[in-house]
Parts: C-alpha cells; sequence; structure tokens
C-alpha cells in the first residue's frame, strides 16, 4: 500500500495558508502545518483530524534558519511543499518608508521561502515526483504607489521561483508560482496597517467580491493536483472587480 503523500505549508495559522491545509487534506495529503503560533497551528490540526484527515503541527519561523533546517530531519520523502509564509507591512512611500519594514518584508518573504525551499528540496527530490509552490502575488509582477517594499519582496520571490525552476529542470519536482491579487483575510491588511482596521477596511471598501483564502487554496490545489508532468509555471488570480494592481472597479 502507497504511503499517503506529505505537504508542507508554512504560514498555515491563518488565511491563504490554513485554507491551503485543509484544501489538501481534502485532496487525500498528510498535511504538516507551520507557523510561529502554535496554538493556532494545532487547533488546525486537531480540526483536520477530526474531520478524518491527517494533520501535524510543527511551530516554525522561517526566517530562522537552525529551526527550519532541525524541522527539515523529519523527511526522507514529501511530495509537497507550499511556502505561503510572508506578508506586508507598510504603505508608505519610498521617501518615507521604514528600512526596517523593508528588512522584515524581505526576510520573511524571499529568505523565509528560500531557507524552506533549500532545507526540504532533498527530500522533495528523493520523492520521485515533488511539487514546490511560491505564493506570491501581483505586487511581484507590477508596482503601485506606497507598495515598493512589499513589491520588491514579491519580486524577489518571483525571481526565486522562477530561477529555480530553470535550475532544476531534468529532476522530478515542479516549480509553481501562484500570484493573487486582491485577497480579503481577516489579517493580511490588519496587519499591514499595525492593527488599523479603519485603514484596512478600506483598501476593499467598495469592492464587489474580492477573492478569499478559500479562492486561492482553492487554486494552489488544483496546480497541486495537474499530473506530474503539466507544471503551471505561473498563475495570476484576481477578483473581476480588479483589472490590474492599480485599476480596482469600486462602488461607492
Amino acid at each position: 500500500m502507497a504511503a499517503t503523500p506529505i505537504a508542507v505549508v508554512t504560514g498555515a495559522s491563518s488565511g491563504i495558508g490554513a485554507a491551503t491545509a485543509r484544501q489538501l487534506a481534502g485532496a487525500g495529503y498528510r498535511v504538516v502545518l507551520t507557523a510561529r503560533r502554535k496554538d493556532r497551528i494545532e487547533a488546525l490540526a486537531a480540526e483536520l483530524t477530526e474531520a478524518g484527515h491527517q494533520a501535524t503541527a510543527y511551530a516554525l519561523d522561517v526566517t530562522d534558519r537552525a529551526a527550519v533546517d532541525e524541522f527539515a530531519t523529519a523527511f526522507r520523502s514529501l511530495a509537497v511543499l507550499v511556502n505561503n509564509a510572508g506578508g506586508a507591512l507598510g504603505a508608505d512611500p519610498v521617501a518615507t518608508g521604514d528600512p526596517d519594514d523593508w528588512r522584515r518584508m524581505y526576510e520573511t518573504n524571499v529568505i523565509g521561502t528560500l531557507h524552506v525551499t533549500q532545507a526540504l528540496l532533498p527530500a522533495l527530490t528523493a520523492s520521485g515526483d515533488g511539487t514546490v509552490v511560491v505564493v506570491s502575488s501581483t505586487a511581484g509582477h507590477g508596482t503601485y504607489e506606497g507598495g515598493a517594499g512589499y513589491v520588491a519582496a514579491k519580486h524577489g520571490e518571483h525571481v526565486l521561483a522562477e530561477t529555480l525552476r530553470l535550475e532544476i529542470v531534468g529532476t522530478p519536482v515542479r516549480v509553481i508560482e501562484v500570484a493573487p491579487g486582491m485577497v480579503r483575510t481577516e489579517e493580511f491588511a490588519t496587519t499591514r496597517f499595525r492593527g488599523d482596521t479603519e485603514k484596512a477596511a478600506k483598501v476593499y471598501a467598495g469592492v464587489d467580491a474580492p477573492l478569499t483564502a478559500d479562492d486561492v487554496a482553492d487554486t494552489i490545489t488544483w496546480a497541486v493536483t495537474r499530473p506530474s508532468h503539466v507544471n503551471i509555471d505561473l498563475l495570476v488570480v484576481r477578483p473581476r472587480a480588479q483589472a490590474s494592481n492599480t485599476k480596482i472597479h469600486r462602488t461607492l
């Protein structure tokens, strides 16, 4: 009897990461949930286990290379890695942006993705049919005012995925990039504006049906479950009301 394929999801404590873990579990994967907030991922693992799925929680900060390397020792073979951990901080112009915000965004979005991908790539290769997913953003493909720090980080993450695909071609590992546009989750905008819920609400004001975390998770799961010879290099997904990063239809 074949072993259940394992999928690691980073940033699984909320939003897209949690939704992706739920959907991959439903698709038959044993999911390993990682995030810094241990209580959140343990609760999700319990929820999935009670629903009849296989799930394990592992508290992890992807910016801590020693911790990531220790985590990776648990895997001799791995089917899927979903690099979802990341996020945005601030919306200041370049002239006044906080370098610490830029540094933190680069560390989580780019270096964190690098740490986990490097550490788990041997196990993904050993599986004979591995998949690396990088959850980037439409910010990685076009800029907008007030977003330079986040845009720079997401461009870095996009280039990481694109370059890795070139470098490992011929190995049994796919590299998929999913770039969501406007997604309304419980934390993304609130975190970006440091808990200012009024500012966070304005991001989505008048927008008819922004994407949900489940919409993006569905896209990720679809890409991962294509036949192994099919590689979805880049999938950009936006709500119908958003034509670009700067062109959004609002009814106000």
